[in-house]
């Protein structure tokens, strides 16, 4: 999953305000191995100011409506990519939501920890899947003062609980996704833990995605700003393909691409199928 940032205040200091820049970002990202596209209009870091609905809006829409239009005739990277690539959509507020699944997208990401199933109806309604992120309170307010007695049994009370509210609200079990969450609401420990045992989220039966990129753990370990942390990222991938992650979402693709391209025909028996959503089918080898 690429990750493409149409904020000019993103944390990994790769944002774009230019809808021409931001689709040039995507296609050269599929061209290098990506199977989605994860489009978001704001920054989830806490630093940065909320934007509005509207403007979040107005910056998700052209972009939305061109990779619909275009992304079809991009080159892939090779004939085992998911193609033409899917296209995930960043947000957690429903208003947005609405919006911008009326005019495309495969995936709603919601970064906000699904507090009512308002999101899961919108994929219900639309047939978009939905990835369940696992966070503390509203997005855009730190929450670092967060603890855990056992941040494990936490996780795994919170997806029982969401993918529930998900399935009730009518999405099917094949369109969800797992998101644990790395650095939202979480300490360093927390998160090397949560690496550490990832295997412990696989009898969800779902796909989980492992957001890596230049995350703060990294920098934290090896005392480095985000746009140096891309070894550390290659790292966490290594260790979350040894575990069963099945996606990663990543600013640098070609890194991350080859990276899997090598490591999973020697962790192959460890990862667990993919499943087919209704928009698509994700496979193994999703970077």
């Amino acid at each position: 999953m690429g990750i493409v940032n149409l904020c000019v205040d993103s944390f990994s200091g790769d944002g774009l305000s230019d809808v021409d820049a931001a689709m040039e970002r995507a296609r050269q990202m599929v061209a290098e191995g990506a199977d989605i596209i994860d489009i978001g209009g704001e920054s989830a870091g806490t630093k940065r100011a909320v934007m509005s609905e509207e403007a979040e809006i107005a910056a998700l829409i052209p972009f939305v409506e061109r990779f619909g239009r275009e992304a079809a005739s991009w080159a892939p990277a090779d004939k085992e990519q998911l193609f033409p690539p899917l296209l995930s959509i960043n947000t957690w507020r429903p208003a947005v939501a609405r919006a911008v699944l009326a005019t495309g997208g495969d995936l709603l990401n919601d970064i906000g920890a699904l507090p009512t199933d308002e999101n899961a109806r919108l994929c219900a309604e639309t047939g978009a899947a939905l990835l369940i992120m696992h966070t503390v309170g509203q997005p855009k307010i730190a929450h670092t003062h967060v603890g855990y007695d056992d941040v494990l049994a936490t996780l795994k009370a919170f997806f029982t609980e969401k993918i529930a509210m998900a399935e009730a609200a009518g999405v099917d079990r094949e369109a969800i996704l797992l998101d644990p969450g790395i650095d939202f609401a979480k300490q360093k420990s927390d998160n090397l833990l949560i690496y550490r045992e990832l295997t412990q989220f696989q009898p969800f039966g779902r796909p989980l995605l492992l957001p890596v990129s230049r995350k703060t753990v990294i920098g934290e370990v090896l005392d480095l700003p985000p746009a140096e942390r891309d070894a550390g990222t290659v790292a966490c991938i290594v260790a979350g393909l040894r575990r069963g992650a099945h996606l990663f979402r990543v600013h640098n693709v070609r890194a991350a691409y080859e990276t899997i391209r090598v490591i999973q025909p020697i962790v192959q028996p460890i990862v667990q199928p993919i499943v087919t959503a209704p928009t698509g089918t994700f496979p193994e080898e999703a970077a």
